[in-house]
This record gives C-alpha cells, sequence and structure tokens, in this order.
C-alpha cells in the first residue's frame, strides 16, 4: 500500500472522471505539500490517469504508458498490459514504486510493477491510503444517486479526506467526456 495519497476513478453516463487529493506526506509525520496534482490527461485528452506512490517514479509511469499507448495507437487494454509486463520484467523499472490508475470511456484499470493488471469492473477504482474509504463512498454514491461521475468522485475523496490522515480536500481532477473527442 502506498501512503499519502488518494485517487479514485468514475465512470458514468458517458463521463470518466479521476481525481486525487493534494497532500504530499514525507515520512510518515510531515506534510511536505498540500496542493500536488496526481492526475492528468494522456493521450490527446482521451485518457486520464492518476497516481499513487512516489512522485518522480509515477512522472516515469505516466512517460511509459503514453508512449505505450501511442504505440498500440490508443488501445488502452493493449497499452495497460504491455506496461504492467514491461514493468514487471524490467529490472529498473521494478523498483518504481507506484500504482496507476488509467481510463478512458470504455476501461478503467489499475496497473503495479508486481504485474497486477486489474479492471475495474463497475467503472469505479481508487488506490492510494485512502482508496478504501473513497471506493466505499463512491459505491454508495454511485448506487444511491443521480450525481455524476465528476461529483461521485470529489464527493468519495472529500470523505475519505476526512478519514484518512494521509489524504486532504485539495481535489484536482480531469474527466474525458463522450461529446469532447
Amino acid at each position: 500500500m502506498f501512503e499519502a495519497t488518494t485517487i479514485i476513478a468514475v465512470r458514468r453516463n458517458g463521463q470518466t472522471a479521476i481525481a486525487g487529493d493534494g497532500q504530499v506526506t514525507f515520512g510518515q509525520n510531515t506534510i511536505m505539500k498540500q496542493n500536488a496534482k496526481k492526475v492528468r490527461k494522456l493521450f490527446d485528452g482521451q485518457v486520464v490517469a492518476g497516481f499513487a506512490g512516489s512522485v518522480a517514479d509515477a512522472f516515469t509511469l505516466f512517460a511509459k504508458f503514453e508512449e505505450k499507448l501511442k504505440q498500440v495507437d490508443g488501445n488502452l487494454t493493449r497499452a495497460a498490459v504491455d506496461l504492467a509486463r514491461e514493468w514487471r520484467s524490467d529490472r529498473v523499472l521494478r523498483r518504481l514504486e507506484a500504482l496507476l490508475i488509467v481510463a478512458n470511456l470504455e476501461k478503467m484499470f489499475i496497473i503495479s510493477g508486481t504485474g497486477e493488471l486489474i479492471e475495474a469492473e463497475d467503472g469505479i477504482a481508487a488506490i492510494g491510503s485512502g482508496g478504501a474509504f473513497a471506493l466505499a463512498a463512491a459505491r454508495a454514491l454511485f448506487q444511491h444517486s443521480d450525481m455524476g461521475a465528476l461529483d461521485i468522485a470529489c464527493e468519495a475523496l472529500n470523505i475519505a479526506a476526512q478519514i484518512c490522515i494521509y489524504t486532504n480536500g485539495q481535489i484536482s481532477f480531469e474527466t474525458v467526456e463522450a461529446g469532447e473527442l
């Protein structure tokens, strides 16, 4: 588990949203930054991605993943499989300490350096120390409200920030919507 962040992705009604808190924690008791941006758009805005873990490692993985997307002409599944395979087998990449959530309008994956590639079966995925809290909140909001993907993601993060000491309420987000591509 990676401490010091929470990332949540939600897909609903033609919109995929990914949101992350802004807290960067050093060690177990020092907040170094309140407003870090841990989410971004990739592949000409067609894919949203977020990370938990080492910032430098995450930037390396974002670049690698976008390279994979370009090689497979935006096929999210193939790019995710290729990155997971390379991440697990490459000696340098294997040392990277991060998790990624990547998503587009149809698919959503969690990718890890141990070769794990988990597809979100319900259109909701979360990582980081507050990930379980955000995931539970997002599932409840998804099932019991008409809120859109972005509203669910942001509210789930706000709930996680009230519970997890490694998560704050400084939310950054990115979305992909059916009509904008």
